[in-house]
């Protein structure tokens, strides 16, 4: 008799506690559905933007800066006083956080390169005492960079500036061509 007691009151014990196992699911099920009554925010609807036309500025455009306009006119046209070819400004305010302006010249040897970027050098320097930033590629004339701060001179040999391709890069940059 003894046995029987004692699988009886295993079964009970087993019996309860099951019951407090399912307790939890229980509870787990109750609360996902009070969730899922709770209702999502609201979607913001889209608004298309205006395409904006080239050369344009846009409407939380930087404000012009005359005097990086201004010197990177003046670099363009002592590189045109060194015959350089196709000369071009790209504005890049607010596409990029280092320069305003990028001047963008080829030659048409690595001699000339060279020559150009010495021109620009020297003319603002007796000019307007402007020094560089940095400079980099004059030994070479591949590609030479004259960095002005708000002015960045971009002056390639012609075939290197075909391979870069620095307008394609800034193609939504506005430009100016400098005759």
């Amino acid at each position: 008799m003894a046995t029987k007691k004692k699988t009886a009151t295993k079964k009970k014990a087993t019996a309860k506690k099951s019951a407090t196992k399912k307790a939890p699911a229980a509870r787990k099920k109750l609360a996902t559905k009070k969730t899922a009554a709770k209702k999502l925010p609201a979607r913001k609807k889209t608004t298309k933007k205006k395409a904006l036309t080239p050369g344009a500025p846009a409407a939380g455009a930087p404000a012009e800066n005359p005097r990086a306009h201004a010197l990177a006119r003046k670099m363009a046209n002592l590189l045109s006083d060194k015959k350089a070819v196709d000369v071009v400004l790209l504005d890049v305010r607010g596409m990029t956080s280092y320069a305003d302006y990028f001047v963008v010249a080829s030659g048409e040897s690595d001699r000339q390169v060279s020559a150009m970027a010495e021109h620009v050098l020297t003319k603002l320097k007796e000019s307007e005492g402007l020094r560089p930033i940095g400079h980099e590629g004059m030994e070479t004339g591949q590609w030479v960079l004259l960095d002005f701060g708000e002015v960045v001179a971009h002056l390639f040999f012609t075939e290197a500036r075909s391979h870069y391709d620095l307008e394609g890069l800034w193609a939504d940059a506005p430009r100016e061509k400098v005759a």
